[in-house]
């Protein structure tokens, strides 16, 4: 059943397969492709993961004069993603020109819109949840991908005015997109400025500490119970096990995540041999380099147990682990941790022996908790500014989508 409610649209509207509204539905061009701009620039799945026509996502392919001629794009072609991830069947991008003599690549569609259909309008209605309710019926699944083919595609049922108002819809969408991204840059701006505030005072408190002539210590000397945890394989996960912290529960606000955590059989690994309790910090020993080193406070006792990916520090009490958690924190702000790592295929790592050889300055005791409690004070209203911020992210990308159901059921 169709998701185009016939008897809802305005006068004048009409709904027809997506067959007879274009000229051309076409497969890329297969020839194999190089980095080394031999040929002609080609489109790719990559090349329009942002709805646009990317031009650092191209590659490049030697054509002959037919295959230039049948496989160039011309201003206004529509690019769908035909097979891909299950949720990204369906990204579309519209030539504009902005690549001279684009060529259309494999595992992409091209369509080409007849005379009863507004290119852009078309962009925005496969940009729209109505079509993606049109065409998900016939998205097959299969290992690490989907995928819908020409036949299917054609079926689906679209709505639309005269050309005259279709012009005029996608105006007022331009506009309204216009503004929603406006609001979206500026959004993240203030974001990317919230999470750099804490990072920036970080900096500076370490910086005036060390010229103020902390102590120093090996970070081995000063905590003596420094671990890593167990080494657990996939095929000991069991629902209703003992939850099994790994690196991806590490947040980069210093806090722990259990959005996704991972059960085990107790009897396969000595999960009591390495627990996580109130005062200890978790230290993220292996991931990308980037993330090498992300820190968290454990605030309370868990019955967790913690993956050799992982490594734990003890802690005597409460505003020493803070502390030690914004100084690791600090030094992976900085890149520090990304530069002394050690690196292979995939990964980076920062073992044992190097974190406690590591040099670790701190004031007194009681200048420590002075400092903690600046330093959560801050933490924790970036957090919740940064929430705020993230929430308004999704509202304006949801107006978007809003804006388009709207422009399809003919009440923009």
């Amino acid at each position: 059943m169709s998701s185009v409610e016939v008897n809802n649209l305005p006068e004048g509207w009409k709904i027809e397969e997506l067959e007879k509204l274009i000229d051309l539905i076409q497969n890329g061009i297969s020839s194999k492709q190089n980095d080394e701009m031999i040929g002609y620039p080609v489109s790719r799945i990559e090349t329009i993961q942002n709805s646009i026509f990317d031009k650092n996502r191209i590659k490049y392919v030697d054509a002959d004069n037919d295959a230039f001629n049948k496989y160039k794009y011309d201003i206004g072609d529509i690019s769908f993603s035909h097979i891909n991830s299950y949720e990204k069947i369906g990204k579309v991008a519209i030539y504009k020109g902005d690549i001279d003599n684009l060529l259309h690549g494999v595992n992409l569609l091209r369509l080409k819109f007849n005379n009863k259909i507004y290119s852009e309008f078309g962009y925005y209605f496969f940009k729209s949840s109505l079509a993606r309710k049109e065409y998900e019926p016939h998205i097959k699944r299969a290992i690490n991908q989907a995928s819908i083919n020409q036949k299917n595609l054609k079926s689906i049922l679209v709505p639309f005015p005269p050309l005259e108002d279709q012009q005029r819809i996608v105006a007022k969408i331009d506009t309204l997109f216009a503004k929603i991204d406006k609001a979206i840059s500026l959004t993240e701006n203030s974001l990317k400025q919230s999470e750099n505030l804490l990072p920036s005072i970080l900096k500076e408190v370490f910086e005036k500490g060390k010229a103020d002539g902390w102590e120093e210590k090996k970070l081995g000397e000063f905590f003596k119970d420094i671990s890593s945890g167990f080494a657990c394989s996939k095929r000991f996960e069991k629902d209703g096990g003992y939850v099994h912290l790994r690196t991806h529960n590490i947040s980069t606000n210093g806090v722990l995540n259990f959005d996704k955590i991972i059960e085990i059989e107790e009897s396969k690994v000595n999960i009591r041999s390495s627990k996580i309790f109130k005062g200890d910090v978790i230290f993220n020993n292996t991931n990308s380099t980037e993330l090498v080193g992300k820190t968290s406070y454990v605030d309370r006792d868990y019955d967790y147990g913690y993956s050799n990916h992982l490594t734990v520090i003890k802690t005597s009490e409460e505003s020493e682990g803070k502390y030690l958690t914004y100084f690791l924190n600090h030094l992976q702000f900085t890149g520090y941790f990304m530069r002394i790592c050690k690196k292979w295929i995939g990964q980076s790592g920062i073992n044992t022996s190097m974190l406690k050889d590591l040099d670790y300055s701190y004031p007194p005791l009681e200048q420590q908790k002075k400092l903690v409690s600046m330093l959560d004070g801050i933490s924790n209203q970036t957090i919740k500014t940064q929430s705020k911020l993230e929430e308004q992210l999704v509202y304006l990308k949801q107006l978007k989508s809003s804006i388009l159901s709207k422009a399809f059921k003919g009440e923009l």
